[in-house]
């Protein structure tokens, strides 16, 4: 008996597997006969390290096992994840009529079914328990609603709960965790509270961690507070603060979450890498590297999630140096070869333009799997790098003919981006061959690229007969239209998408909004405004980024002031650059440089899209001092290679007068485009520079540099500013006979002016007389002007009769036709000129010039 008791001690006592094959050992070579208790105990350790393979050993050692063991060794094969094996023995067991399963055979048949997704086994080990009239078991009844939920059949989880006439917490938390995963939040949430208040039941914190992603789901910050507030007065473990870090992250409140992670006492990994990742998840990528940077100083070990989020912000700001250091971390902490950081590290340098070091790290995992190909293709289409991404779902053909729905939907994209229509079409075709087509994921991906290539028949075809489509779905088609400016259809599509009973995501409002704004339509925006308080999105930042955005260019700057100016949600660099563009769409340069200052002394870094917003306000006010200083900042954030960036300091330099800066930026820069070409054809020709602007357009033909109708229009403003009639002629026609463009009416304002001003009436007249469109106020205001220049009275009178019916709030147009009446000595038609102007109300407005003071 001694012997006995001493053996089961010494069994509890083991910690490791060395340690029990010792005392496992040690009993055999003292002779003790093997009983039933010991034999479990020693079944029951080696399944807990795994070893099912020593189990099923002194399972079959055992004359006549008795249904403990069997239910022992069901069970070690499903701690092992062998549940094949584990049925296997369930039917071994079946066969044998001296032994009756119980209720524990049956929970863990239904664990084994459920890792196995056997929904036809499941059935029929329902079936028997029902015949056994063990269906109100709390142990069998979790298992079944656990199994049922798992494999997507909700109604026969909630029939087994219904049924239950005895429900502890376990079986509420299995049926609340069925609930939340069939993204049924709402229900969830109300089971939760009948639980407390109905049945009188508390919630564990197992009920919590499977409640709270359903409040995430549901973005419903209020549920998130009430769970905070029941959890601050009970004791919970650390999981819970952390599950609360995140769901209040993904309900846009990463403020709060901070609050919850800065008092948690006791964090641990997770709670680091969930505040980081809740950080990237709002966009707040400097707060990921700041946190990151915390974590390194008080030399805490970096978990998967922490290093995957730190990659991002790094790949987001492109900061290459400090993704390296990153990088040579996972190295240390030897997580580099892991698929997801190595996936996370290629976007990483693939984000921050080192294509050549991505690539070589993909290469250089050692036995790349589908897994490996998909995510190297997924992290290059999504870095910008769609080519690449194509180039590698080649390679990949060569040894996997037959790529999962992920690298399927990761080559539409690249296609998509590319407008590699009928390479998406080989895909398409690929995916309905294998059957991948009715996936949502392949789906939403093929009817986005059909919508960016412009292919809406097929888009709405393929959208159209989808067995399922989610909001997702509705998004890219909603989406692409308000980018064309089908206002009209786009939201059509939004109306459609309420009528057919779906909820609106907070992507469906940042898609259609813009659709509002295109129209102009404040009234139709402010009726979104509300169905977005409705549905809860006012913490989104996106959805207010996207309302402030709509009330700006809708004219409406003071609503789009108060909504950025709410404390409700939490205000990132994008909503600044809203405000900033919504004042210069407004005309307010002054207002957008005071917001760009307040950006900055409010801890916000201006990234590429502010400087590229803020420098035109330099440039309308002629804030060279100011712009020097951006300039400064520029250089110092390493925003100067930036394309975009590097042309707005053209355009800016040029408009302050310093045409020889613009001229240096222009040399500076490594890659130059179209658009770069035409600021500096613009500077010249705004410092009449005629025969630079000239010399730079034939420059840019040698280089087969693309010359679009701006590039045209700038050079025929240089003539214009110089006189240089004859190659003025010459650039005009060859841009419709040599680059096939036709010129719009500015082109033949240009032209006009440029005639005008060396004389050439006769020409102008028959010019005017060939245009394809109506001539504008600027044609005639250029011909007005023309006939003053030379006196000539007749042409000008012809330009006002046409300018006061295109322009008639305009006093400029009467001024010069009185000034050319008095210097002819027309007086009695100069008077009776300017009495015309005084009796519709007209005045001329005073001139004005300003100078910055140092």
């Amino acid at each position: 008996m001694t012997s006995f008791h001493g053996h089961q001690l010494l069994l509890s006592s083991c910690k490791s597997l060395t340690s029990l094959t010792q005392i496992h050992a040690r009993i055999i070579t003292s002779g003790y006969n093997f009983n039933i208790p010991i034999t479990t105990h020693l079944i029951n350790l080696y399944s807990s390290f795994k070893k099912s393979n020593f189990s099923r050993t002194l399972f079959d050692l055992t004359p006549n096992p008795p249904l403990i063991l069997w239910n022992s060794m069901i069970r070690a094969y499903i701690r092992a994840s062998q549940h094949q094996e584990s049925l296997k023995m369930y039917s071994l067991m079946s066969e044998n009529e001296r032994i009756e399963p119980d209720k524990y055979t049956f929970t863990f048949v239904l664990k084994a079914c459920t890792g196995l997704s056997n929904f036809e086994k499941g059935v029929k080990i329902h079936e028997e328990v029902v015949k056994r009239n063990l269906e109100n078991d709390v142990f069998i009844g979790t298992g079944l609603i656990d199994m049922y939920s798992k494999m997507g059949d909700l109604v026969s989880a909630w029939k087994v709960f219904d049924k239950m006439t005895e429900r502890d917490v376990v079986v509420w938390n299995a049926m609340i965790y069925g609930v939340a995963q069939s993204g049924e939040a709402v229900k969830a949430v109300e089971l939760f509270k009948k639980m407390q208040i109905v049945c009188e039941i508390s919630p564990s914190s197992v009920t919590l961690l499977n409640l709270l992603p359903a409040v995430c789901k549901l973005r419903d910050v209020r549920v998130c507070r009430c769970i905070h507030g029941y959890v601050y007065r009970r004791v919970f473990p650390v999981s819970v603060y952390n599950a609360l870090i995140d769901a209040y992250a993904k309900c846009g409140y990463d403020n709060v979450a901070r609050r919850v992670f800065d008092e948690l006492r006791g964090k641990d990994d997770v709670s680091w890498g969930t505040m980081m990742a809740g950080y990237a998840y709002n966009g707040k990528f400097y707060e990921v590297l700041e946190l990151f940077d915390w974590m390194k100083s008080l030399g805490l070990t970096m978990s998967k999630v922490s290093a995957v989020s730190a990659l991002l912000g790094t790949g987001e700001t492109g900061d290459l140096e400090r993704g390296i250091e990153i990088h040579e971390l996972t190295i240390e902490e030897m997580i580099d070869s892991d698929v997801i950081i190595a996936t996370s590290l290629m976007t990483m340098y693939a984000k921050c333009g080192a294509v050549d070091k991505a690539r070589d790290l993909f290469w250089g995992i050692n036995g790349r799997d589908l897994v490996a190909w998909s995510a190297a293709i997924a992290a290059f289409a999504q870095s910008g790098c769609p080519q690449e991404a194509l180039s590698l779902f080649r390679d990949m053909q060569n040894e996997y003919s037959q790529p999962n729905s992920i690298t399927l939907v990761s080559v539409i994209s690249a296609c998509a981006e590319l407008r590699a229509v009928r390479l998406g079409k080989s895909v398409h075709c690929h995916a309905i061959k294998a059957g991948m087509d009715s996936d949502i994921s392949t789906g939403t991906a093929l009817v986005s690229m059909y919508a960016k290539c412009n292919l809406f028949s097929s888009a709405l075809n393929l959208f159209n007969k989808m067995p399922l489509i989610e909001v997702v779905t509705w998004n890219a088609l909603i989406n692409r239209y308000a980018q064309i400016g089908d206002c009209y259809n786009a939201l059509k599509m939004f109306c459609r998408l309420i009528l057919a009973g779906f909820c609106p995501d907070p992507g469906t409002m940042v898609g259609v909004l813009p659709a509002c704004a295109s129209l102009d339509d404040v009234r139709l925006g402010m009726c979104l405004h509300c169905q977005i308080i409705r549905y809860g999105f006012e913490s989104d930042c996106h959805v207010m980024n996207a309302l402030i955005d709509m009330y700006a260019k809708c004219g409406s700057l003071s609503s789009a002031e108060f909504m950025f100016n709410k404390t409700e949600f939490s205000k990132d660099e994008v909503s600044w650059n809203t405000m900033i563009a919504g004042y210069m769409h407004n005309g307010l340069a002054k207002e957008a440089l005071s917001a760009f200052h307040s950006m900055k002394f409010g801890s916000f870094q201006p990234n590429v899209v502010t400087i590229a917003s803020i420098l035109p306000a330099v440039s309308h006010l002629t804030y060279l001092r100011e712009g020097m200083t951006i300039h400064a900042y520029i250089i110092k954030s390493g925003f100067q290679s930036h394309k975009l960036v590097a042309n707005s300091l053209i355009d800016m330099y040029a408009k302050c007068g310093q045409l020889d800066l613009s001229e240096r930026v222009f040399e500076e820069m490594e890659n130059t485009d179209s658009v770069s070409w035409n600021a500096l054809l613009t500077a010249y020709s705004m410092h009449g520079e005629g025969d630079h602007a000239l010399s730079v357009f034939s420059l840019m033909e040698k280089r087969d540099v693309e010359v679009d109708s701006i590039s045209f229009l700038s050079v025929l403003s240089a003539c214009r500013h110089e006189g240089l009639v004859e190659e003025g002629r010459k650039i005009f026609h060859r841009m419709r006979d040599k680059y096939h463009i036709e010129p719009n009416v500015e082109h033949y304002a240009c032209l006009v002016d440029l005639l005008g001003r060396a004389g050439l009436f006769s020409e102008i007249m028959d010019l005017l007389k060939t245009m394809p469109m109506e001539p504008d106020g600027g044609v005639w205001g250029a011909l007005l002007d023309a006939s003053r220049m030379h006196s000539n009275i007749e042409i000008a009178e012809v330009a006002l009769k046409h300018l006061v019916k295109i322009e008639q709030g305009n006093p400029a147009h009467y001024v010069v036709l009185s000034s050319l009446y008095s210097q002819s000595g027309r007086w009695n038609d100069a008077v009776h000129t300017r009495v015309k102007m005084n009796d519709i109300g007209l005045r001329k407005n005073p001139g004005y010039s300003w100078v910055e003071v140092k």
